[in-house]
């Protein structure tokens, strides 16, 4: 089976990584996959760019497809002509501007999409002939088949071989809280700054660290330093070193969704062998030890460095990969 990803983001971030490991499982299970992103640009901001990485794993189609966003109609018309004559058994689209190119290129091969957040379903949306979805609430209303779609992660996320050794080294005392998210509002990193004042009071050798950057992040280190207690910042972390700083959590707090709702930080987390504890977003109460009934300081301090922890396994990426060519073949057969 040939199968083509359209993703029109040229960064390493969101729903990306995913889709590679999804790629590479649906190759090693005998399939030809590569995948489509926005070719226009290297990345934004400080975010990984993507091209490199799927240029190394042999996935990155370059068959003329430009799939950028900022293209407008005359893009998508561009895209959508030259789509619909390139060989795919399958195209299978990851944002709103990938499956209007699909649409229409009136493409004969069996259209896929994902749906990664609750917000794409509410908006104008073509049919397909399969989707998949983050939770089953999701999916309850779709006409065609469809399948939820679980966070899947690298490999490299797993436990430390010595959690406190690691932890010392980077000069941190256990316990170790973490956040890894953008420093944006609905990330919710001032509610775990006032919840972690509050566990201090409790366990006042913990420490919290806040991976990540973006927009509040001058405003999260004066509202530490004004709070009166250390908080490291180590910046936007990616690849080894993204994976290292998680395994030196003892806790992850995941306050806030972005683009992506299936909770892949949360997973992360779990498969590192952290506790998570998280809002009711999402996947998120799936996937983590303790879902906050409000996002409140209070309620947050309240559940924080408990010893509950559920037995959930992180999705197998083979697995899913070979669900979802279930669902592709479902499709077909529906055509």
């Amino acid at each position: 089976m040939r199968i083509l990803h359209l993703l029109s983001s040229p960064v390493w971030s969101g729903p990306a990584e995913p889709v590679a490991l999804l790629a590479e499982a649906q190759r090693a299970l005998g399939h030809a996959v590569s995948v489509a992103i926005d070719s226009t640009r290297a990345g934004t901001g400080s975010e990984e760019p993507a091209a490199p990485r799927l240029q190394a794993l042999g996935l990155l189609d370059s068959r003329g497809l430009r799939m950028s966003s900022r293209d407008g109609a005359a893009g998508v018309w561009r895209d959508a002509r030259r789509l619909g004559t390139l060989e795919a058994d399958v195209v299978h689209t990851h944002f709103s501007h990938d499956h209007w190119v699909a649409a229409l290129s009136r493409h004969r091969g069996i259209r896929v999409r994902s749906f990664h957040a609750g917000r794409s379903l509410r908006a104008l949306r073509l049919p397909a002939a399969a989707y998949t979805v983050p939770t089953a609430a999701l999916g309850s209303g779709l006409a065609r088949p469809w399948m939820v779609l679980p966070p899947l992660v690298q490999p490299a996320f797993r436990p430390p071989t010595d959690r406190a050794t690691l932890q010392a080294s980077l000069g941190l005392t256990p316990p170790v809280i973490g956040m890894v998210s953008t420093f944006q509002p609905s990330r919710r990193h001032e509610l775990a700054l006032e919840a972690f004042r509050r566990v201090r009071a409790r366990v006042p050798q913990a420490t919290l660290v806040l991976v990540g950057d973006g927009q509040l992040g001058p405003a999260l280190r004066a509202r530490a330093e004004a709070l009166g207690f250390e908080v490291r910042f180590p910046g936007y972390q990616s690849g080894d070193s993204l994976v290292r700083w998680m395994q030196v959590f003892d806790e992850l707090w995941v306050l806030g969704l972005g683009n992506d709702e299936a909770g892949r930080a949360a997973v992360q987390g779990r498969a590192v062998g952290a506790r998570v504890v998280g809002v009711d977003e999402g996947a998120l109460s799936a996937w983590v030890d303790a879902v906050l009934e409000a996002p409140t300081p209070e309620a947050l301090a309240g559940v924080a460095l408990r010893d509950e922890r559920r037995t959930v396994a992180v999705p197998d990426v083979r697995s899913v990969a070979e669900a979802l060519l279930g669902l592709y073949a479902r499709a077909g057969a529906r055509a």
